[in-house]
């Protein structure tokens, strides 16, 4: 792509690019040549991060994702702009218990981590699929694979979690030969405010940096990677899952189960 003869820089949209994986993502990017749509709900410090990178052509965008209303907006924003990039990021914990989650906590919740990159996917395929080429990173973690033994207060955030893994699964095999690349990315604890601002210390846990994640990110993708877990060096343990889920799947049978019958 062109404009007036001179090679265009391609344009990424970050959301939750206020802080931490985000905001790590967004200078790497710039850094890499990308112009950006950056978005978040704090002004400021979207304002802070446009300041850090004279080198690229940055568009803060303040909106609420937690709202029908901030993920329409950016969904027209996805669905306007020739994205190259689109990496739902946004996050918010919400660690309560399933009964004591109050019931706007876990509609925000399920709007920053479900609706939100759900709808902003949907949004952006249309134009990527027409250019032959894009990319779409969705931002999930390790906990997305603990539903068997979730750690106590953090149902419905771990169910966000594996929504996002299987989201991107199904669009990469519905996407890829369109020429779009999906990628979920899984880390464990990150050193970022991400936790501080639910109340929790971790400072005394080692936890990975937010560029670690990134650069885990970026390489997974020129490997292919569908699923990018920046803490797991034994590869094989991911296909393992992947294995099993499709084995599960092609072994059921139109009959009922022995089990289930007397």
């Amino acid at each position: 792509m062109t404009q007036n003869g001179v090679a265009a820089r391609p344009l990424a949209l970050v959301t939750g690019a206020s802080a931490g994986i985000g905001w790590a993502f967004a200078h790497r990017l710039a850094d890499q040549g990308y112009d950006l749509i950056v978005v978040g709900r704090r002004a400021e410090r979207l304002a802070e991060l446009a300041a850090e990178l004279p080198g690229a052509q940055v568009r803060p965008v303040v909106a609420d994702l937690g709202t029908d209303a901030g993920i329409a907006a950016v969904a027209d924003l996805c669905a306007s702009e020739p994205l190259s990039l689109l990496v739902n990021n946004a996050g918010v914990a919400h660690y309560m218990p399933l009964t004591q989650l109050p019931a706007d906590k876990a509609a925000e919740l399920l709007h920053v981590k479900v609706i939100a990159p759900t709808m902003l996917s949907r949004a952006v395929v249309p134009g990527m699929v027409s250019r032959g080429t894009g990319t779409i990173i969705n931002v999930a973690g390790m906990l997305g694979f603990g539903a068997a033994a979730p750690p106590q207060g953090r149902v419905t955030y771990v169910a966000t979690l594996a929504h996002l893994i299987a989201l991107s699964q199904a669009m990469h095999q519905e996407l890829s030969p369109q020429g779009l690349q999906v990628q979920v990315l899984c880390p464990g604890v990150v050193a970022t405010e991400f936790h501080t601002r639910q109340g929790f210390d971790l400072s005394a846990i080692p936890r990975m940096s937010a560029d670690d994640v990134v650069t885990a990110s970026l390489k997974g993708l020129a490997l292919g990677e569908v699923i990018c877990a920046p803490g797991v060096e034994d590869a094989e343990l991911l296909k393992t899952v992947e294995q099993a889920e499709l084995a599960a799947f092609h072994g059921q049978s139109p009959e009922l189960a022995q089990r289930y019958r007397n």
